[in-house]
């Protein structure tokens, strides 16, 4: 059986076990959905969102791209953050990042990656304006881990600084989390990021509503 096959065969089981527990389940499934959570996290295939929260299907939506990243002109991750919050009403938004991210690995390194180099070029962003910071470890692997939370970090200003979000957040609450996943050990990390702090400064330029 090779590798496609494969993959027929384990639908086949996921099916029937799940008809086992629950005849409905895919009756259920098909009437629509009403997750609390959008997550984005990074497209590595060691990283997947409903696997490492313990969710079932329905219960988050997912966007995911190479190193987590909330890009004000990619029409991908705006179009998913604004269906979400205006159309399906989540209460929570996650931004997901993991250590050992290769895409970080490769912002951080003095080399031509065509088509890659637009992208990346937002993580040097992220970089830049922690670049006293981050210069001042020494560790490269430390470094590299706060890359990644700092990353984090500045995706989820990213989000706030978006029209949805701020209306969502003022009309009803929505919440939005910085989170790391540690993928020596499994565990999530919350990053307790001061957001108000951050924030104080830049709403002044930001604020939409």
């Amino acid at each position: 059986m090779n590798s496609i096959e494969k993959i027929f065969a384990n639908n086949k089981e996921w099916i029937a076990g799940k008809l086992s527990l629950d005849p409905a389940y895919f009756e259920n499934l098909n009437k629509g959905q009403n997750p609390e959570f959008l997550y984005i996290g990074c497209s590595d295939s060691r990283v997947t969102a409903e696997d490492l929260m313990g969710v079932q299907p329905g219960e988050v939506f997912v966007h995911r791209n190479i190193a987590n990243m909330v890009i004000s002109i990619d029409l991908n991750v705006m179009s998913v953050i604004n269906y979400s919050v205006r159309h399906l009403k989540v209460k929570h938004i996650i931004v997901c990042g993991h250590y050992s991210c290769g895409g970080i690995k490769a912002a951080m390194q003095s080399v031509d990656l065509g088509i890659l180099n637009p992208w990346l070029r937002n993580i040097r962003d992220v970089y830049r304006l922690h670049k006293d910071e981050l210069n001042a470890i020494a560790d490269e692997q430390a470094r590299y881990n706060r890359l990644v939370e700092l990353n984090v970090q500045e995706q989820c200003v990213n989000l706030i600084k978006t029209a949805s979000v701020q209306q969502a957040h003022r009309q009803r609450g929505l919440m939005v989390y910085g989170w790391v996943f540690d993928i020596h050990t499994g565990k999530l990390i919350d990053l307790k990021i001061d957001f108000p702090k951050i924030l104080a400064d830049i709403m002044e330029i930001y604020r939409l509503s």
